[in-house]
């Protein structure tokens, strides 16, 4: 009995023991040039184990299971499956691009190019990069480096980057969050700042030049901005994370996910806070951020995904530039700011920028059968907030400051001046108000895609958007004033206005938009083509609540079509060499100011001129074991372009010029390359050469003052003028050294020439003004240490970054002057030298 006892005991420690054994898989993942996928998924096939790599591609997780496979996927590649038995390090997972791994739900609505493969050029930046680089930079500096892209800092204010590709501004760049559009429904531009947060849930971003592989109805004209956020993670665990910086820059945040439970949901929530003083004067900032992604895995058929994202902020601004010798002679140098000013001992924004812009996606990825499936996003954004400035019969108070003309406006004298009017029964002469603009805006992406063969494949989709735009002004601040007349309501007219009541405008936009698109590909081994088409009808209507009696308020619905055809080739002459050509013709329906001319009901131009576009692209790629590189060229002609200019007056005012017809043509060179001589050291660097200009003059411009009022039309002579607002010439170099296990070093120079200043339509009446003032020529170094330890089993990583390393002084936007000199352009400085540490502990 007592040996039947030891027996069974012996037994049941073997058996506790296998049950409870441990087998730990441990790895690396890394891409065709053996660079790092952070956040690449490793799971074991048939269970809900897994992780999810870090930031230098690693993951490591134990499991109760003995033997099996794992998956390893990440978005854009192959993925691959690996058998193990036992405990096993897998060493380097190398995963190859492709379009097959494209099932993430979050880019069926779009297209995200594929290296090798798709026909375009195309650049992706991935979250390693953005979080080593991006710091307390704007969220579009992190593409400077790439060839094409000219993106600054503008005034400084938070979030107030601005972005070109190939000589076009946002208004002609297509972003995407997630597949889904963000550009303005009205104007096209993009506001980086109700985005300031999107950095920290960005899994990948890709920048597609030229006519990219969007496959939304009528693409854009410079490229595609295509920012992939996270998808709930794989494994359970999350961050937090602190940064500090210059100039009381402060941000913390943290994140946290549930990993895949047994019943198929997940969830991943972040939240985040950034604030500080700004590096130039007047621009304090405080920003949130959140983002909540929810998924359900219904059956292996059927997935749906809800996300949720924003980032409320306000921060001041600098909108007027001012000339050169003015920041010779401020006090506070590159760093002043003429938009701001003291009241009762308090800083004032008087230009500023308060906005909340959320989006919401639901989110349906069906696979129908092997060879079939449909995507479909379901989407809402809803909008609030505006910017700040002055108003008011006697504006000139404003031009009054607190000792010398470098310094704060005194706004103390404003508020006596409206208090002393007050006793003798008058309103405020001058005040602040908020050019308001809400909105609301739903749409619907489906995209269907079925293989006829292992060769051939068709997709077609629906764009469909519904947008409304609410534009008004309002009172913000009396300064020391009852009220203030208005006479702008024809509805209300002599009105005593108080905080918060609307003048000036009040007027509604309306933006339909219904589009379908169909894609043809042909893939072979070699061989990847395309031709598409699409067609789209964009609809106008206003609705102007002031200058018409109701039951005249609102016009007619005017429709305009845009249709787009291109196609392209990629040939892979063999496993190092490939090459490939794009071609495309699209007609763009004209923006909405091109309909309504003059701000008003009745100026209406039923017949306004498509914007017509032929462009054209060759490229070639080579990749080696160490060394990688891309070469193409391109040309793109714009016709019949619509163009609404904003532009500074000598007095500080804006105005803004409606431009139609007119042509331009963009053409360049453009070369990358990677070079990875050893495991340790990456090297990468690129050069675009650009040449863009004005092809035409253009007759009879209306050009209208802040308060949308008509006051000048102009011919502009420009043919041959140079395109504006962004460096033609861009070169960078940069590497990354890792100094020891997951301490890196990286050091980024950028060059920037040929940048012409945007010209004054006022100065271009007469034939042969000459060319626009260039900015000089500038180069700039940053870097950043990035040091990664444990503290007990939590990964933890220290980053110090440098921006502008030798404090450069320079120009990095212009606005041209009298007789295109130095002496009278209207500038804005690039920042100097800048600094930020982060911590992010994860657990």
């Amino acid at each position: 009995m007592r040996k039947f006892k030891n027996l069974l005991m012996v037994v049941l420690i073997c058996s506790s023991a296998t049950i409870f054994a441990q087998t730990k898989l441990s790895g690396k993942v890394v891409d065709e040039s053996n660079q790092p996928l952070p956040g690449a998924s490793v799971v074991i096939t048939g269970t809900q184990t897994g992780s999810s790599t870090d930031f230098d591609g690693n993951f490591s997780f134990e499991s109760s299971t003995t033997s099996g496979n794992v998956l390893v996927s990440f978005v854009g590649y192959e993925s691959k499956t690996i058998a193990f038995n036992g405990t096993t390090n897998f060493g380097s997972v190398a995963l190859k691009p492709s379009a097959e791994s494209l099932e993430e739900i979050i880019i069926t609505a779009t297209s995200f190019a594929i290296d090798r493969k798709t026909p375009v050029a195309v650049s992706t930046i991935k979250a390693d990069v953005i979080e080593n680089k991006l710091g307390s930079q704007e969220f579009p500096e992190i593409l400077k480096s790439t060839p094409g892209v000219y993106a600054t800092k503008s005034g400084g204010g938070f979030g107030d980057g601005r972005l070109t590709l190939r000589g076009f501004n946002s208004e002609n760049v297509a972003v995407m969050i997630n597949g889904v559009p963000v550009n303005d429904m009205e104007n096209g531009r993009v506001y980086w700042s109700n985005w300031a947060g999107l950095a920290d849930v960005t899994s990948a971003m890709q920048v597609q030049r030229g006519l990219g592989a969007s496959k939304l109805a009528v693409p854009s004209i410079g490229g595609t901005v295509n920012i992939l956020s996270k998808t709930t993670d794989v494994e359970k665990g999350g961050n937090i994370f602190t940064a500090v910086g210059n100039d009381g820059y402060q941000k913390y945040g943290a994140t946290v996910s549930t990993g895949l439970l047994d019943n198929g949901f997940a969830a991943t929530v972040a939240a985040s806070r950034t604030q500080g003083n700004g590096y130039v004067d007047g621009t304090e900032f405080d920003g949130f951020n959140y983002f909540v992604n929810i998924s359900k895995q219904i059956n292996d058929n059927h997935k749906l995904a809800i996300t949720s994202f924003g980032a409320p902020q306000r921060h001041g601004q600098r909108q007027n530039r001012s000339l050169i010798s003015k920041y010779r002679n401020a006090e506070s140098g590159n760093k002043f700011n003429p938009d701001w000013g003291i009241k009762n001992g308090q800083v004032v924004h008087v230009e500023d920028n308060f906005y909340h812009k959320s989006q919401t996606s639901l989110n349906h990825y069906w696979t129908i059968s092997d060879k079939t499936n449909l995507s479909t996003a379901l989407y809402a954004s809803w909008g609030t907030g505006g910017g700040g400035g002055t108003a008011g019969s006697n504006r000139d108070l404003f031009n009054v400051r607190i000792g010398g003309d470098d310094q704060p406006m005194d706004l103390d004298n404003i508020v006596a001046i409206n208090r002393a009017n007050g006793t003798q029964g008058l309103g405020s002469e001058a005040f602040l108000r908020a050019s308001r603009n809400d909105h609301s805006w739903f749409g619907a992406l489906s995209t269907f895609k079925t293989d006829f063969n292992d060769n051939l494949s068709f997709i077609a989709g629906l764009d469909l958007r519904d947008y409304t735009g609410k534009h008004f002004r309002e009172v913000t601040d009396l300064l020391g004033g009852n009220y203030v007349e208005d006479n702008s309501n024809i509805n209300n007219p002599n009105t005593a206005l108080k905080v918060g009541d609307k003048f000036s405008y009040y007027n509604d936009g309306e933006v339909g938009w219904q589009g379908l698109f169909t894609q043809l590909e042909y893939n072979t081994d070699n061989l990847s083509t395309f031709v598409s088409a699409a067609v789209s009808n964009t609809s106008y209507r206003r609705i102007d609540y002031f200058q018409y009696v109701p039951g005249n308020q609102e016009t007619d619905k005017y429709n305009f079509t845009g249709y787009s055809v291109k196609g392209g080739a990629n040939y892979r002459i063999d496993d190092q060499h490939n090459v490939f050509a794009n071609i495309g013709y699209f007609e763009k329906a004209a923006g909405f100011d091109s309909v309504f001319l003059q701000f008003d009901n009745d100026h209406i131009n039923e017949d306004a001129e498509n914007q017509k576009i032929f462009s054209t692209e060759l490229g070639y790629g080579f990749r080696g074991a160490e060394f990688a590189a891309n070469l193409n060229v391109y040309r793109t002609q714009w016709n019949d372009r619509t163009l609404t200019e904003g532009f500074q007056n000598p007095d500080g005012t804006f105005s803004t010029a409606n431009i139609l017809g007119v042509n331009a043509l963009h053409q360049g060179i453009e070369f990358d390359f990677t070079y990875k001589p050893s495991d340790k050291l990456s090297i990468i660097g690129m050069l675009s050469l650009g040449n863009w200009e004005w092809d035409n003059d253009v007759e009879d411009v209306n050009i209208y003052d802040e308060e949308q009022n008509l006051i000048d039309t102009v011919n502009l002579y420009i043919a041959g003028l140079k395109v504006s607002d962004a460096a033609q010439t861009t070169a960078a170099l940069g590497l990354d050294y890792e100094l020891m296990p997951k301490t890196h070093f990286t050091v980024d120079f950028n060059y920037f020439d040929d940048l012409y200043a945007q010209y004054d339509p006022n100065d271009r009446g007469t034939q042969g003004a000459p060319q626009a003032w260039k900015a000089p020529a500038y180069s700039t170094f940053d870097a950043s240490i990035r040091y990664g330890f444990k503290i007990g089993d939590l990964d933890t990583t220290l980053i110090g970054r440098m921006n502008n390393v030798f404090n450069t002084e320079y120009i990095a936007d212009a606005l041209d002057g009298a007789g295109s000199v130095d002496q009278t352009a209207l500038v804005w400085f690039g920042f100097g030298r800048t600094f930020d540490v982060s911590a992010k502990i994860r657990f």
